[in-house]
This record gives structure tokens, sequence and C-alpha cells, in this order.
């Protein structure tokens, strides 16, 4: 066997000769494969079922022949888009003309939530979750000419209900749940899926549909490659090093040519010159599964303010957090989004925490150059962050608006994300801790926000990742208590959802009247991935040692309990 020293220093010229190959190889495969590349993220070109289907698609979303948006945006037509225009436009003056049964006739319309995820057989949480891994579990491998779905090599685990594609920031709370029952090849899986996309397109979309290629998500690819890396070795490190770079300089793309106090797609760069990150869509139309919302959200907007508004709802979406009063300059309107102006602080902490990986990963690679590079531009972002994403007057961290030079004054459990990715100091993470506990430690766990607004990452709601990170943030710097009382709260909520409604959904009502969570603008969904992920990962966690726990119940400590 070939073992490096603590230093990674070879002990024998035959060991640095094999991982000099093996690194070798690595590169070589993809930079060939990199050659014929077509990057397509910041093209103004998408073959998206709005395009390709024009003034029909428009038609059918605002007949809202489907009560879900997202319904028609994934049916897929059985003929050349084209073709199938041509006959609509011959046809639809005709006086019989239905065009319900015309869109039926041309097209294969998805199954709607056709999988009810309730538990059979008094099955206990754990079991459940277990039970649902094969249910969530797709393939793409073959698929319909003019399918709206992306095609990837390999099996992966969707978060179910409507969400019948991956999704990108999801993908990794669902990954922790499969480690903990040992499903490394699902996770082994999903990842090649994700450095496939980085192969094809330059980077990770929203989710593998067409309509998702003009954004990203919260860039998790470096914590998934952590966590395989804790179980395999370094070598996933060397193995992954050419993706993690190619996710880089998407999320960097233009900064070297961006002037001071100016922003260009990913990138802003501040008037001392620090550069931070930002969401971004590189399209300024209505989502194409949410099509009629955006259209009803920009009403009596005249043609500029629609697009710049549609920007912003997209670029909302690439947050993951669509949507929040954290983005909306009138905390209960959603036409007031800026989220462009904004360099968030999750965004940002995940930005530290890439560089920090590629630093890790050209260190294994034996290359210092690279690596010093990238541990500096880490320090730099972790100085950012800490200057201006720390609120100095309120003691926690906030979202900074580069265009007014201030700090958003609300607390959301973002806040936690330079906790979770330990670049806070520990004078600030204990005040952060402080004020998380007075405004968004609940009944039912973590809110996400402490304002109703109607929207789905607002009050009176707490999502299962948020907890994670929270969870994991305040462990980080020695605040386990409060740690504990978020992750049992959260924990027995979902265990008294199941045992009424036998099943697990995407969010939950932590405040006030518990249960099930509301807002948005879709039906809450079943399933589900990253809520079953961080649940398996909280029922091993405070079980006693050598136990298996199965449900909430099993969870003994009495100590920990009366802290409930």
């Amino acid at each position: 066997m070939c073992k490096v020293t603590k230093y990674n220093i070879c002990v024998s010229k035959h060991c640095c000769f094999k991982m000099l190959i093996f690194i070798f190889l690595h590169i070589l495969n993809f930079t060939i494969y990199s050659k014929n590349i077509s990057n397509i993220s910041d093209n103004k070109t998408f073959n998206t079922p709005d395009i390709l289907l024009n003034s029909l698609y428009d038609l059918v979303q605002k007949k809202q022949i489907f009560t879900d948006q997202k319904t028609f945006a994934d049916a897929v037509p059985k003929y050349k888009p084209s073709y199938i225009l041509k006959i609509w436009k011959a046809k639809r003056k005709k006086r019989n003309f239905n065009l319900k049964s015309f869109i039926k006739k041309y097209f294969i319309i998805p199954e709607v939530n056709s999988i009810e995820y309730i538990t059979p057989n008094k099955q206990n949480l754990r079991q459940h979750i277990e039970s649902l891994w094969p249910i969530l579990t797709k393939s793409t491998q073959v698929l319909g000419k003019y399918d709206s779905i992306i095609s990837l090599p390999k099996p992966y685990v969707v978060p179910g209900g409507r969400f019948r594609e991956i999704y990108y920031w999801d993908s990794y709370f669902t990954m922790l749940g499969l480690s903990e029952g040992g499903h490394w090849d699902n996770i082994h899986n999903m990842i090649d899926n994700f450095a496939f996309l980085i192969k094809k397109y330059g980077y990770i979309p929203n989710g593998n549909r067409s309509y998702y290629l003009s954004r990203s998500q919260p860039p998790f690819f470096s914590l998934m490659i952590n966590l395989l890396a804790n179980h395999e070795g370094d070598k996933i490190y060397i193995k992954y090093l050419p993706y993690l770079q190619q996710e880089y300089d998407y999320w960097m793309k233009d900064s070297e040519k961006l002037k001071k106090e100016h922003a260009i797609k990913r990138v802003i760069k501040l008037k001392d010159g620090t550069i931070l990150n930002r969401y971004w869509d590189s399209r300024n139309v209505p989502r194409t599964e949410s099509w009629l919302e955006d259209i009803n959200t920009a009403k009596n907007l005249n043609r500029k303010s629609k697009n710049i508004l549609y920007r912003e709802l997209r670029t909302g979406a690439a947050s993951g957090w669509d949507f929040s009063s954290r983005w909306l300059k009138d905390r209960n309107n959603l036409k007031t989004i800026n989220i462009t102006e904004l360099a968030p602080i999750d965004l940002n902490s995940l930005m530290f925490y890439l560089e920090t990986t590629l630093t890790k990963a050209y260190r294994l690679s034996a290359n210092l150059v690279l690596a010093k590079k990238f541990e500096q531009l880490a320090q730099k972002r972790k100085l950012a962050i800490n200057t201006y994403l720390w609120d100095s007057n309120n003691k926690w961290y906030a979202d900074y608006n580069w265009k007014n030079k201030k700090n958003n004054l609300q607390i959301t459990a973002a806040t936690l994300f330079p906790l979770y990715l330990q670049i806070a100091s520990n004078e600030q993470a204990i005040s952060t801790a402080k004020s998380v506990e007075i405004n968004l430690l609940k009944s039912g766990g973590l809110v996400t926000t402490t304002i109703n607004s109607g929207q789905q990452w607002d009050a009176p709601n707490g999502w299962a990742p948020m907890q994670w990170i929270a969870i994991v943030g305040l462990e980080n710097y020695n605040q386990n208590k409060l740690a504990s009382l978020i992750s049992l709260r959260f924990l027995k909520n979902v265990q008294n959802v199941y045992d009424k409604k036998h099943k697990i959904v995407e969010k939950y009502i932590v405040d006030g009247n518990l249960g099930i969570g509301n807002g948005g603008e879709y039906p809450l969904q079943d399933g589900f991935g990253w809520t079953n992920g961080v649940v398996l990962k909280l029922l091993s966690k405070y079980c006693h040692k050598g136990k298996i726990c199965n449900d909430f119940y099993d969870i003994s400590n009495s100590d920990i309990m009366r802290k409930t």
C-alpha cells in the first residue's frame, strides 16, 4: 500500500510515481473532455419548453389547464415542437377546438403526486425513511427526444412529490441520510452525476431540467466531496479536483474584469476591491415552472420593470429560499424582491468552504502554488465575511447590500452559516447564538425568519436543512445546549406529524400551532428527501452509543429530554 506522511510527502519513489500517475490521469481525462464542453451558463438561448412552444406554452399556462404550472413544464411533446405549433395554429380557430384535449393528444403528461408517501403497516420513523429511498430513486438514461429533463448517467434520489428531478443543494442533506444507512453507492452515483453536469455545462444547474440551466443553487458540491472523502479517504479530493475548480470558475466568472462598486453575473466588487458573490439567473422572463405566478406578480409594471422583476424572482429560486422576506425591500410584498443587490451570508460562506477545499485538494495533488493561492483567497473571503456580513450593531451575521453599503437588519436562519463553516470568531459565534436563541428558537425548532409574510421561507416555517446547519454550527463553538434544544424540538415536531399523518414533509410549522408547513406558491410536498436525511442524522446523533434509535421516543437521555 502506498503511504504518505502527515505532510502529504511520499515515503518512497515508487509511491510518489504511482500518486503522480493517478493525478495525471484524472486531470488528462478531464482536460480532454473539457475541450468539447459547451458552457451555456450565461448564453441567452435555452431549449426550454417556454421557448420551444412559445405562444402555445404561454396560453396553456394562462388558461391553467393544469393546477400546477410545473406539470406542463415537465410534459413531453410527442412530436417535434415546431410541428405541434403548426398543427395548433391550424386548428385553434375551429369552432369545436378544445385546448385541453389538444394538449393531452400531443403531449405525454406527467403523473402528479402519483405516489402517496404514507407509511404502511405502522412502520417506525427510521423504517419509513429507509423504505422511501427506493421510491425516491430515479433514472433518466433513456428519454423522449423533446423531454425537458436532462439525462444523467446514474440513478439519483429526488426530493419527492412534484419534484421529480434531482435538485442541487437538496441533495447534500439527502446524502447525509443515505450515509447513515450505509448507502454509499447512492452517494457515489449522485456525486458522479453532478460531476457529469459540471463536465457538460461548466456548473451544476438548479436541477436536471432544461429550464433550470439558467442558474445554479447554493454550492454544496465541496461539502459532498468532503462527506465522501471522510468515508473513502483523501483520494476523493484528487479525483474530483477538476470539477471543484470548474465550479469555482463558474461562480467567479468575469471577476477579473469587474470595476469597483459594480456587479456582473455572480460576482460583486466593493469600493476597496473586495470580491464577494451573489446569486444570479441569466434569464429575465417568467420562470418556466412558475410561469403564471410570475406574470401575476409582475402585473401593472412596464416591460422594463417586468424584466427586472422576472430576473429577481429567478435569482430568488437560485438561492434556494424561494421566497422569503429576507430578499424583499417591503417584507410583505414579493414585487419588491431585490436579491441581486445582496451579498448573501450562505453563498459567501459556501464559497469560503469551496476555496478551503480547493486548497486541500491542490496540496494533496502536490500543486503547492495553487494550494497557496486558494489558501490566500479563503483568508480574504473570511476577512470580507467578518467585515461586511457581520452586523456590528446587532451582533449577528446579515446579508450585505452592496448598493446602499448596509447590512439587512433582519435576522434569519442563514446567520448560522459562518458558524457552520467555521468562519466566525468565538466572540461572534457566542453573540450570534444568543441572538438566535432569543429570536429564532421556537417550540418546534428553528424558525427561518421572524416575519410571517405568507412566503414559505418565513415564519412560522422551519426547514430541515437549516436545523442541521444551526446544530452543527453551534456545536462547532461549544454552544451544545442550544444545539440540542433545536435538534430535539424539531425532531419531536417531525415525530408528532408522522404519528398523526404517517408521512414526512418538506417543511414544518415550528412556531405556534405546530405541524405541517404552509405558504408559498405550491401545495406542501410529501417525501421528502432532505427532511429524511436530517431526521436520520438526528436520530443517530442523540441515540445512546451502540443503540439504534428508530424514532424520537427511543432517545432516552433524560438530561437532554428535559430541555425539549
